[in-house]
C-alpha cells in the first residue's frame, strides 16, 4: 500500500517495514493503555493476555500475517500516531458489543477501533490525518462500508488520552454519518469508502 502525506507528515500502513517505528512508538508510551499494544479489540476477553511482554508478541504475530492493520503517521522516520482498522473478523472485540449486536442491521466491511497520539504531538491534526489515512488505505484495498465507534461528547471536553476512538465530530468532518448511539457516550458511525 502506498504512503501518503501532509504538512510535512506521513501515513504509512503498518506491516514487516514500519513495524520497529511502530513498536518504538508504543514502548516510548509504556505499552500504551497499561501494556495493551492495541490488542483489545483484537481478542475476546476469555483470551486476553494481562501482560504487556504477551501482547507485544501478539500484535507483532498478528502484524507478520496480516491480520492487523492500522495507518501510521510519521515525522520523517519517528511513528507519532497510529489509527487501527480492519475487518470485523480481525477485529471482534469492540465496547458495548452486545448492544452493537442487538442493534446492527449488518456487518461492517471495516471498523475503525482505536488512536493513539504520541503525547509530543497531540492537538496537532495527527489523529485526523491517521483517520484519513486508514480511509485511503481502505480504498487501496478496495473499499466498502466503514464504522466507527467515536466517543459523542456533545461538545464537552475530554482529555486527550480518554479519546482512545476519538471524537463524533472528527468521523463527521472526515465524512462519516451518525447512525446510532452504542453504549453510555459512544456512538455508531458509517461512510461507504469507493475503492480505487
Amino acid at each position: 500500500m502506498s504512503a501518503s502525506g501532509t504538512d510535512g507528515y506521513r501515513v504509512r500502513e503498518l506491516g514487516s517495514g514500519t513495524w520497529e517505528a511502530y513498536a518504538a512508538l508504543i514502548e516510548r508510551h509504556n505499552g500504551v493503555w497499561g501494556g495493551c499494544w492495541c490488542t483489545w479489540f483484537h481478542t475476546m476477553s476469555s483470551e486476553k493476555e494481562r501482560d504487556a511482554d504477551a501482547n507485544r508478541r501478539l500484535k507483532q504475530r498478528l502484524v507478520s500475517e496480516g491480520r492487523a492493520h492500522a495507518a501510521v503517521v510519521f515525522d520523517g522516520d519517528e511513528a507519532v500516531g497510529w489509527c487501527q482498522y480492519g475487518a470485523p473478523a480481525e477485529l471482534p472485540n469492540i465496547k458495548h458489543r452486545k448492544e452493537w449486536e442487538a442493534t446492527s442491521v449488518r456487518s461492517p466491511d471495516y471498523r475503525v477501533t482505536c488512536f493513539f497520539v504520541d503525547n509530543r504531538y497531540r492537538r496537532k491534526g495527527v489523529a485526523e490525518l491517521a483517520l484519513q489515512g486508514a480511509l485511503d488505505l481502505i480504498a487501496e484495498a478496495g473499499g466498502g462500508v466503514v464504522e466507527g465507534y467515536p466517543h459523542d461528547t456533545d461538545g464537552a471536553k475530554k482529555t486527550a488520552s480518554f479519546l482512545y476512538s476519538c471524537t463524533r465530530t472528527m468521523f463527521e468532518k472526515a465524512g462519516f454519518a451518525y447512525d446510532r448511539p452504542k453504549g453510555q457516550g459512544n456512538c455508531v458511525m458509517t461512510i461507504t469508502v469507493a475503492g480505487k
